[in-house]
């Protein structure tokens, strides 16, 4: 076999999931896995969180609807709400939690008043989805009208992650006036904000990516949060071959070797979801022994350098995991553990561990 795998451990979402917990206090968690569980699987996600947190929260109504169809009953808060009528009623039958965020979304529950749990969704800096402020208790006061009282009102936070912040705390006062204006309990805490503004765990906190074992800090490490990792992607060395100075490796010609080099071919590229835009110099390890990329990826392979590695053709390459962390990958190449996570394509073996 190729031997590019991803193995997911549930065991270290668990318990993620009840750090997340534990730095909640009286606050409700609820597991954010949209994005077939940040790219860990949905189902096997679900099921894992279900058991540690307060609820399940998903970004569409398709998500939700899979999870009921195999037993998960859980609380689910559809983050986007619904498109449509259908997609209303729908969700009144499988009795999930709906996010409202724009006034279309209010007229369709108007025209069709059912019972459903619902969340106004304030737009207090991100821009992003929600309303301002003040249609946000406009729109309120037409859903009470109607006899639909909110469950809450919930926000985003922008910049809760930035070592600079300043945002979050005007958002979380605008947050707050609202709720309190309404009445009504609030949502805001991602995982940045769970772990560094207790100020805003309000009644609702909604963690994602510190449950797939990784920090949402540039400047704090997963395991200084006690953050298990919890998938990790390898691949095995196919070839070995000596390079003379001068020469060079891969696509582009972009690395060249300055001294008679060993190079490593890995049998993994894009087309497995490692990304292609990864430069020369991102870290990996190969047999436990860390060590960097020479050369472009390709679309089933990738090279390395083997400059003073003790290694043999069939052996291990580890992407990210327990040596080089998912987010060392992700900071080398300009980019979010989040999308790593959810970029690896169907081909690579999934093993739970």
């Amino acid at each position: 076999m190729r031997g590019t795998r991803v193995e997911i451990r549930p065991a270290a979402l668990a318990h993620n999931a009840r750090r997340a917990v534990a730095l909640a206090g009286d606050a409700q968690v609820f597991a954010m896995i949209k994005a077939d569980g940040y790219g860990h699987g949905l189902l096997l996600t679900a099921r894992t969180l279900a058991a540690e947190v307060s609820g399940l929260g998903v970004a569409v109504l398709d998500e939700a609807l899979a999870l009921r169809r195999q037993g998960i009953d859980s609380p689910i808060l559809v983050a986007e709400g619904p498109f449509d009528s259908e997609e209303l009623r729908e969700a009144h039958r499988q009795n999930l939690e709906l996010v409202i965020h724009a006034p279309w979304q209010v007229d369709l529950l108007l025209a069709e008043p059912l019972p459903v749990r619902l969340w106004l969704k304030l737009n207090t800096g991100m821009n992003r989805l929600g309303m301002s402020p003040r249609a946000a208790l406009a729109q309120a006061w037409r859903l009470r009208e109607a006899g639909l009282e909110p469950e809450g009102v919930m926000t985003h936070f922008a910049c809760a992650d930035d070592r600079q912040d300043t945002l979050t705390a005007q958002q979380l006062q605008r947050a707050w006036q609202v709720a309190d204006t309404l009445g009504l309990p609030l949502s805001a805490a991602n995982s940045a904000a769970l772990i560094r503004y207790p100020e805003s765990h309000a009644r609702r906190v909604r963690p994602g990516i510190m449950l797939y074992g990784s920090s949402p800090f540039a400047w704090r490490s997963a395991a200084d949060l006690d953050l298990q990792v919890s998938h990790r992607f390898s691949a095995r060395l196919i070839a070995i071959n000596e390079v003379a100075a001068g020469d060079s490796v891969g696509y582009g010609a972009t690395w060249t070797a300055t001294v008679k080099t060993r190079i490593g071919v890995v049998a993994v590229g894009y087309g497995d979801g490692y990304p292609r835009h990864a430069p020369g110099g991102t870290p990996v390890a190969v047999a436990g022994q860390r060590t960097v990329l020479a050369g472009r990826v390709s679309m089933d392979m990738l090279t390395v350098d083997l400059t003073g590695i003790e290694a043999n053709v069939g052996d291990e390459v580890e992407l990210w995991g327990d040596t080089v962390s998912v987010d060392e990958v992700a900071a080398a190449c300009g980019t979010i553990s989040y999308e790593l996570f959810c970029q690896i394509t169907g081909r690579p073996e999934r093993i739970i561990v």
